[in-house]
C-alpha cells in the first residue's frame, strides 16, 4: 500500500510543476487587429489617442474701455500761513484757541503800544496848534497882513504832522497781530510776556474748506487733462472715496520723471480731509470701443501675457498685447479677433493642442 502512495505522490507533484512553471507567460502573442493590448486602457481611447477635454468659452466682442490714470498725491491746505509780527516787542495780551476755527480779523496777539501812544498823543496836540495858526495866517493874508510864504508855511506844518499822525497810526495797528483769514489756528509757541521778533512764529492758521489736492500724471496723457475735469481719490486707511474738480495745470513737465503736476480742488465740509495727507487719484479720461477680456483669463508668460482659444476643436496659445485695465477686464490690443472663442475654464491643465469640446460641441 505505502509503495502505491508514494507513487501517486510523484505523479501529483509532476502535474502541479507543470502547472506552474512550463505555462506561466507561454501564452503566444498575437498582432491580430481584434486583439487587446494593455497600453490602450491606459490611453483612454484607441490607439493612444487622447481623451477631449471639457471646457467652457465665451465669444470676444467690444466693449467700452475707460482710459483711467492711478496716481497718488498730497492734500494741500486752501491757505496757510505762519503767524509773526512786523515788529519787535514784547507780547502784552495772547489769544490763541488751539485747534479752533477764527474768523477773519481775530485778534491773536498784541505788543506793548505805550511809546506809539505817547507819540500819537504828543503829535495830536501839535497838531491842534498847527491848525489854530494855519486859521489865523489864514484870515491874515486875506486882508494882506503877511505874504502868502508865511501862510503856506504855516499850512505846510499841518499837512507834515498829519502825516507824522498816519505814520504813528499805522505803527499802532502792527502791535496787533491779526488773523488773515478764517481758519483754525495751529498750536501755540510762545507765551504771554514774551519778546518777539519778526522772526518769531507765533503760531499758524490753515485753511482746509476747500482742500486743494497735488498730483502728477504721465506726460503722455498731458492732451488728454483738461481743467474742470472732475476726478476721484481715495485717502490711505479709508475706503470712503472723495471727488475734486481739476483746477491748475502745471505749465511744464517734470524732465526727470517725465510727468505733469496737477492740482484739483474738493470741498472738505465734514472736516475729514487734513493737509499733508497721502491721496490714491483715479483719473478718468476717456471712453473708446476695443476688445475687453476678463483679467483671470490672462496668462502672464516670460516674453509676456497669452490666452488659449477654441480653434478646429483644439486648444490654441495666442500671446496677447494689453493696454488698460480696470478692476475686473483687460484691454487687448493685439492677438485675439472679434468672434474668437476665449477658453475661460480648465487652464492651468490646458496645453497648446490639446483637443477640447463645449457642452454644445
Amino acid at each position: 500500500m505505502r509503495p502505491l502512495l508514494i507513487a501517486a505522490g510523484l505523479v501529483l507533484a509532476l502535474i502541479l510543476g507543470k502547472i506552474f512553471f512550463f505555462n506561466d507567460n507561454s501564452e503566444p502573442k498575437s498582432d491580430k487587429p481584434g486583439d487587446k493590448k494593455p497600453g490602450n486602457a491606459a490611453m483612454g481611447g484607441k490607439g493612444g489617442d487622447v481623451k477631449p477635454m471639457r471646457v467652457t468659452t465665451t465669444v470676444v466682442g467690444l466693449g467700452d474701455s475707460q482710459k483711467t490714470v492711478f496716481s497718488s498725491g498730497t492734500t494741500i491746505a486752501n491757505e496757510e500761513v505762519e503767524v509773526k509780527s512786523e515788529i519787535s516787542g514784547k507780547i502784552v495780551k495772547l489769544s490763541i484757541p488751539e485747534g479752533s476755527v477764527v474768523p477773519k480779523g481775530y485778534l491773536i496777539a498784541k505788543i506793548k503800544d505805550d511809546d506809539i501812544l505817547a507819540q500819537l498823543r504828543k503829535i495830536e496836540l501839535e497838531e491842534k496848534l498847527a491848525d489854530q495858526i494855519e486859521a489865523r495866517q489864514k484870515k491874515l493874508l486875506d486882508i494882506n497882513a503877511i505874504s502868502r510864504e508865511e501862510y503856506e508855511i504855516s499850512q505846510n506844518r499841518v499837512f507834515t504832522l498829519k502825516a507824522d499822525k498816519d505814520l504813528l497810526k499805522v505803527q499802532l495797528e502792527r502791535t496787533e497781530i491779526r488773523a488773515p483769514f478764517s481758519g483754525k489756528v495751529g498750536l501755540k509757541n510762545i507765551s504771554l510776556g514774551a519778546y518777539v521778533t519778526p522772526a518769531t512764529v507765533i503760531s499758524t492758521i490753515v485753511q482746509f474748506n476747500p482742500m486743494k489736492l497735488d498730483f502728477t500724471v504721465p506726460e503722455k496723457y498731458v492732451s488728454e487733462v483738461k481743467l474742470g475735469k472732475i476726478i476721484k481719490f481715495q485717502t490711505d486707511g479709508s475706503n470712503n472715496e472723495y471727488t475734486a474738480k481739476i483746477v491748475a495745470i502745471d505749465p511744464k513737465v517734470d524732465e526727470a520723471l517725465r510727468t505733469l503736476k496737477v492740482r484739483a480742488i474738493s470741498q472738505n465740509g465734514g472736516n475729514n480731509l487734513m493737509p499733508g495727507m497721502f491721496i490714491k487719484v483715479l483719473l478718468n479720461l476717456n471712453t473708446s470701443q476695443s476688445i475687453m477680456i476678463p483679467t483671470e483669463m490672462v496668462i502672464p508668460v516670460a516674453d509676456g501675457k497669452k490666452v488659449f482659444v477654441k480653434r478646429n476643436g483644439k486648444a490654441e496659445e495666442v500671446n496677447i498685447i494689453t493696454g488698460l485695465r480696470d478692476a475686473n477686464s483687460l484691454q487687448v490690443l493685439s492677438g485675439l479677433n472679434i468672434g474668437d472663442s476665449l477658453i475661460t475654464s480648465g487652464l492651468m491643465t490646458l496645453k497648446a493642442g490639446s483637443p477640447v469640446f463645449t457642452k454644445n460641441n
